[in-house]
């Protein structure tokens, strides 16, 4: 970060740094769920599996969510729920990351303290803005002392917790809106996730702190926890069973089964196309902008980069499903019953749809199946309240996500994307593929379409520098831009609308 920022700017941060950095002692001692002889235990299972401590304790504390998922189901609702949600995901946070725990902590109590005393018309957008701030901190920390390191630290722990306490701040100004019977567009919208009055905290803290998604996500709705904490999922207010309760078994276990196909994939196929130099990936030139790599015929380069990209999602989709089965045991992502009483479907929890984002037709799709809960959250808290703005979406998308220049520029071609898309989808689709069907030949273009770009578009953020970014993305021609806008210029200038039939 020395060569982005004036001399006496990084000496300032560094110093706040090293500030914040001798509080520690005083941190320390609240790290009291981890007892020393675990830590122990790990450095020698650390040595034996040859994996690095950060990501076994990663991998045991995901795996632990499934066991504590089934004491938390035989737990009686009420505040016992909430409490051990609380305990156990601070637990898990302790054994992850430490010291570095507290943030959460703090960012919670905080958020609390604001709800209690500010007004709900304030504290819709006082408490968002307290918690990007505290985001950008996380991150500008970590690219300060860390920069292009994958070192685990709260940064996504603290991505999470933003954005549940964000969606919150918004449930409680829709709950009050709709309690003064005054509710806008946009309360009536979410109003089956509004709150109308401040949870007490330890409920609260169930919440932000949940075992289930305290590591890795999704980020629910606080009336989906509440739901299942409290047995209003399957009973009504006369305490009798809305329909049938259904098996939790193969909806805990599919996704866990997933999970490990993952990152098994994970595994081997990022060895087999690395977009990074496996020796040293922070400091070594990349793999895909290499003097040997760039040598290869253009179609070597592409499919390489495409697989490789492939390959990188899978560690994604192992945290997610393997957090979706863990939430699945006790129920949270069980999605209720319809007035009949038949059992809805298991949504609630469920933040990837594999399939369908790697075969998604279009830019729109893919993005409401890729990390489904941040598009929930993004949509909800974000576009509609903006007026539908993508500017706003995606620029608040990226400034969640930090502050490295690959984030913004694949943050800001996917509007042109969905620009083209749009176009496309006005003049071209209506005469190849009327029906709207996915699987037939027009669909079938729009795949592949999609795919093309989508994995163009986010190579920076797979590499993060502006320089590596720009450089694989002129290995490639920047056939992602080029394409796009002359297929703007054509369809949208030179196309004609189709004709609508008259009646």
């Amino acid at each position: 970060m020395e060569s982005f920022v004036p001399p006496q700017v990084h000496a300032a941060v560094m110093d706040s740094i090293e500030f914040i950095y001798s509080l520690e002692k005083y941190v320390a001692p609240t790290v009291i769920l981890v007892p020393p002889i675990i830590k122990e235990q790990l450095t020698v299972l650390s040595e034996a599996t040859g994996f690095d401590t950060d990501t076994l304790s990663f991998l045991l504390g995901l795996m632990l969510c499934y066991p504590l998922g089934m004491v938390m189901a035989a737990l009686p609702y009420g505040k016992i729920k909430h409490l051990f949600s609380f305990l156990l995901g601070v637990f898990l946070l302790q054994f992850t990351i430490g010291v570095e725990w507290i943030h959460q902590l703090i960012t919670s109590l905080v958020a609390y303290v604001m709800f209690l005393v500010l007004p709900r018309g304030t504290t819709r957008w006082a408490v968002p803005v307290f918690l990007m701030l505290y985001m950008s901190g996380a991150h500008l920390h970590r690219q300060f002392t860390n920069y292009l390191g994958y070192d685990m630290d709260f940064t996504s722990n603290q991505m999470v917790i933003t954005m549940k306490l964000y969606m919150l701040a918004y449930n409680l100004y829709d709950g009050h809106l709709i309690k003064e019977g005054k509710p806008d567009r946009a309360a009536k919208k979410c109003a089956k996730y509004a709150v109308e009055d401040l949870p007490p905290l330890i409920e609260f803290l169930g919440y932000t702190f949940c075992f289930s998604t305290a590591l890795a996500g999704p980020a629910f709705e606080f009336t989906t926890y509440a739901a299942a904490c409290d047995g209003s999922l399957f009973y009504d207010k006369d305490g009798n069973l809305k329909g049938k309760i259904p098996n939790r078994f193969w909806p805990s276990l599919w996704p866990f089964l997933k999970s490990l196909m993952n990152v098994g994939a994970f595994v081997v196929g990022s060895g087999m196309f690395p977009l990074l130099d496996p020796a040293d990936p922070q400091n070594n030139t990349p793999v895909v902008i290499s003097s040997e790599f760039l040598v290869r015929p253009f179609w070597y380069r592409a499919a390489y980069i495409w697989a490789g990209l492939v390959f990188v999602r899978q560690k994604y989709y192992f945290a997610w499903t393997n957090a979706e089965g863990a939430s699945n045991i006790w129920y949270a992502g069980f999605e209720g019953f319809a007035d009949s009483g038949e059992a809805l479907g298991w949504d609630n929890t469920s933040n990837i749809d594999i399939l369908g984002f790697e075969t998604a037709p279009s830019i729109r799709i893919l993005s409401a199946v890729w990390n489904k809960k941040t598009a929930n959250w993004l949509s909800r808290y974000v576009y509609i309240r903006s007026g539908g703005s993508l500017i706003a979406t995606y620029g608040l998308s990226a400034f969640w996500h930090g502050f490295y220049p690959g984030y913004y520029m694949f943050f800001l071609t996917i509007p042109l994307l969905t620009v083209c898309e749009r176009v496309g989808r006005k003049k071209l689709s209506s005469r190849f593929n009327s029906s709207g069907e996915k699987w037939t030949p027009w669909g079938i273009v729009c795949i592949i379409a999609t795919s093309l770009s989508a994995n163009y578009s986010v190579i920076p953020f797979a590499l993060l520098a502006y320089e590596w970014s720009f450089e694989a993305w002129g290995s490639l021609y920047y056939y992602g831009h080029i394409l796009a806008l002359l297929f703007y210029l054509v369809v949208q200038y030179l196309v004609p609308s189709p004709k609508t039939k008259e009646a």
